[in-house]
């Protein structure tokens, strides 16, 4: 604790930012798997909801004031996480519904909330598109917690959620409790959404999610590979965009994602070159 608090707000922009990189691929990678990506950019917007909700209830009620917006924003993560799988079961033929019908909600709810308040627009701004100079020591705080917690479900569940995620037949009939795991991993994502409100933003968390993940496909031979180059690639994106939104002066969010686009455009250039280089030596043998 007492290291944290020597940190200037570059260090813990920069400390904050290592750890989403690292944990938002590797859920990204699981999301992959299961063709749920898009899962991040609804319950993106659930979570400003809560944001907004904190932010309200600390300028309306003395018993919230001083009360971090983002717990608020963490416990709505985790009840939009839970209602997408509980929609997920209802329109068991048209699963696809939930997670426009919860951003829809989300974008709504938000819109109304935020009009209630009294906060400014950097405020707000720094909320949709992430901040490295707003990263409180609560803040850091809350994402070294809530990173720290996401790892140890991921170290403890494991097999459980690769089993599910690639076959969920198989793992029934292994016994495994499909409903148990899956609650756990809607808690998994909700935490790893709420920890990058304030390094990526609202807006584009689910963009350090999926690209990362994106450019490692691109050449891993296997899921563990997918992890360890998603992770490789999620940190290179965030200290990439950290490090130049700080001496450009831009969103941090923003050019944590350019970064990510950058490595995703390099990967697929580099993979179109392997292929090239591939081919013609195997025309080369042939001859």
């Amino acid at each position: 604790m007492e290291l944290l608090q020597q940190l200037t707000f570059l260090e813990r922009g920069i400390a904050a930012g290592l750890l989403i990189g690292f944990i938002s691929p590797l859920i990204g990678a699981f999301l992959l798997v299961r063709r749920m990506t898009i899962i991040s950019e609804g319950l993106s917007h659930v979570t400003l909801t809560g944001i907004t909700a904190g932010v309200l209830m600390t300028q309306t009620t003395v018993l919230f004031a001083g009360v971090n917006p983002l717990y608020m924003g963490l416990l709505f993560s985790l009840a939009g996480s839970l209602l997408i799988e509980k929609l997920r079961q209802v329109y068991q033929h048209f699963q696809e519904l939930a997670i426009p019908i919860i951003l829809s909600a989300g974008v709504g709810l938000s819109a109304v909330l935020i009009s209630m308040t009294q906060s400014s627009y950097t405020e707000w701004y720094s909320y949709l598109f992430g901040s490295i100079i707003t990263v409180t020591l609560n803040d850091l705080i809350f994402i070294f917690v809530t990173g720290i917690a996401a790892m140890i479900i991921v170290g403890l569940f494991y097999k459980e959620l690769l089993s599910i995620s690639f076959d969920q037949e198989f793992a029934v009939t292994s016994g495994i409790s499909v409903k148990r795991i899956n609650f756990i991993f809607s808690v998994l994502i909700a935490l790893v959404i709420s920890m990058s409100m304030k390094v990526v933003g609202i807006l584009l968390v689910g963009a350090l999610i999926t690209l990362p993940v994106a450019a490692a496909i691109l050449f891993a031979k296997s899921f563990r590979h997918v992890l360890i180059l998603g992770i490789l690639f999620g940190e290179a994106a965030v200290l990439g965009g950290v490090i130049s939104s700080y001496y450009f002066n831009v969103a941090t969010g923003g050019m944590i994602v350019a970064a990510g686009i950058f490595i995703l455009v390099s990967a697929a250039f580099v993979r179109k070159l392997m292929d090239l280089s591939a081919k013609r030596v195997r025309k080369e043998q042939l001859s």
